[in-house]
């Protein structure tokens, strides 16, 4: 047994939750709950990110205080745990005052180093990522590649942080592995970034410039930037301002889960600012893609904004939680589409799953009273199955979620193509109820271990199986052993599970 803490970015509250934040707090309650199977000390931690200029005036111009509108949109997030059925530890909001005390130990920290000094900057400044960007990432005509417009010159003085003094050793810690970047191409894109070697960052704004922000320690004209503010998220929420026993017990994080556009943020400032306050460096930083939707970036304009509250109410949430996780690289960029969202639900819950669960129910009731046969001695499916375990818990360890999904339903084809390879009804016309008897064994058992399987990623339908076998959701284990179902325990069928779509 050894712990496991993962977080996933925080979320700007300038607006509702989108499709892609589902999956990233999806493919993070994935890996806690994976983990939490195999024995870990499991600790998950998600949350919001609540100050800047763009939520200032977003505010303003709603005509509401910025803590009320904060707050209003704050909720929204937190409702994505029983909306996707998350089992988050956590949930951290930067305007919660230990996390502004925390946040200014660490600049404290940072300061009593000689990491940070006072000076002036005049760079690219765009609002929509809250950062400033420098000219060699505009695109050709001079605007930003992730939001398509001019940022704004600015000029100011305010706080810097001494990055470039830490960038040999990030590079070290990334190219020896200390810190794991995956996926491979991603470690690479980080390598290159910093080949020219990193330079200072701006660590603070002008009150007049941001007035809702963590106030500098000693400076109360000045107000953090987003870096010691935000990223100090994952140390603030396990107790850094007191040195609790929860910061350490989890510390070092073991995975930040976070978008492809904020990986130089991760993997650049907040390594160099834990280098520079000697804090442990965490151990990997997992990295996923962009979704488009039907086929474009998603935009209010263009009516294609997938709202994830919408599909969870309509085709449940495990429905939802399968396809981004069946259908969207894991790493990579993917593409949510209506017709493909239905396709895989009838294809792989409705005809694989859910027809799988009903068959094996259906005969057992028929065939052997709706009980568990005596264990035949028999294990026809036993080594492939054991085989798929291991495959899908490897997909789990390499960071490939679609990859154990895919495990799964081939798990699902395997037991649905036994049935209609040793035609069970057929034998039992025979009067053969021997193996009858095996081949229900053999097939009550494959569900137990699809339960299991299914467990970390629709959790919901694996209760459901395991509550038709008899079990309770303690029985999910990934240390899968062939036997563990008793003769004459009940087996109970139950409703459909995916009911199938019509046209």
């Amino acid at each position: 047994m050894g712990k496991f803490y993962v977080t996933t970015s925080i979320a700007y509250v300038n607006g509702a939750p989108h499709i892609g934040f589902a999956l990233e707090v999806i493919q993070a309650d994935c890996l806690a709950r994976y983990h939490r199977l195999k024995g870990d000390d499991t600790y998950y931690l998600t949350g919001t990110d609540e100050h800047g200029v763009k939520i200032y005036e977003t505010a303003k111009e709603e005509g509401m205080e910025t803590q009320a509108f904060v707050d209003k949109n704050a909720e929204k997030f937190m409702g994505l745990k029983s909306s996707l059925n998350l089992t988050n530890d956590d949930f951290i909001r930067t305007t919660y005052d230990f996390h502004k005390k925390g946040a200014q130990k660490l600049w404290e920290i940072l300061m009593e180093k000689g990491d940070i000094y006072k000076g002036s900057y005049k760079g690219n400044y765009c609002s929509g990522c809250e950062a400033f960007i420098l000219d060699k990432d505009l695109d050709e005509e001079g605007n930003c590649a992730i939001h398509k417009r001019k940022p704004k010159e600015i000029e100011e003085e305010n706080y810097f942080f001494k990055l470039s003094k830490y960038s040999d050793q990030i590079k070290a810690a990334i190219e020896s592995g200390e810190l794991k970047v995956i996926p491979e191409s991603r470690k690479n894109e980080m390598l290159n970034i910093i080949g020219d070697g990193l330079t200072d960052v701006s660590f603070s704004r002008n009150r007049a410039v941001l007035p809702w922000g963590v106030e500098v320690p000693g400076d109360s004209e000045q107000v953090m930037y987003v870096w010691c503010d935000a990223l100090s998220n994952y140390i603030t929420a396990i107790g850094f301002e007191n040195d609790s026993e929860k910061f350490e017990k989890y510390w070092p994080c073991d995975v930040h889960l976070i978008g492809k556009d904020i990986l130089r943020f991760h993997a650049g400032i907040w390594i160099g600012m834990l280098l520079s306050a000697e804090i442990p460096l965490p151990k990997a930083i997992y990295v996923h893609g962009f979704i488009t939707s039907e086929g474009h970036k998603m935009s209010k304009s263009l009516g294609n904004v997938v709202d994830p509250f919408e599909y969870t109410e309509k085709y449940g949430v495990d429905a939802v939680r399968f396809y981004l996780l069946r259908e969207i690289p894991t790493t990579d960029d993917g593409d949510f589409s209506r017709d493909r969202f239905e396709q895989i639900y009838n294809s792989e819950l409705a005809n694989g799953i859910g027809n799988l669960v009903n068959r094996v129910t259906m005969m057992t009731e028929r065939y052997a009273e709706g009980k568990v046969p005596a264990f035949p001695g028999d294990f026809n499916l036993y080594p492939v199955l054991n085989d798929y375990v291991e495959n899908y818990q490897k997909a789990f360890d390499d960071f490939d979620l679609k990859r154990a999904c895919e495990i799964v339903i081939q798990t699902v084809d395997l037991a649905n193509k036994y049935i209609d390879d040793m035609k069970p009804w057929v034998l039992a016309k025979e009067g053969k109820d021997t193996e009858v008897a095996a081949i229900l064994y053999n097939l009550l058992e494959s569900l137990r271990f699809i339960s299991c399987m299914l467990y970390p990623l629709i959790p919901e339908t694996a209760e459901k199986i395991a509550a038709q076998l008899g079990l309770s959701r303690d029985s999910f284990d990934l240390d899968l052993k062939w036997g563990a179902l008793k003769e004459g325990s009940e087996i109970k069928k139950g409703d459909v599970l995916f009911p199938k779509l019509e046209d």
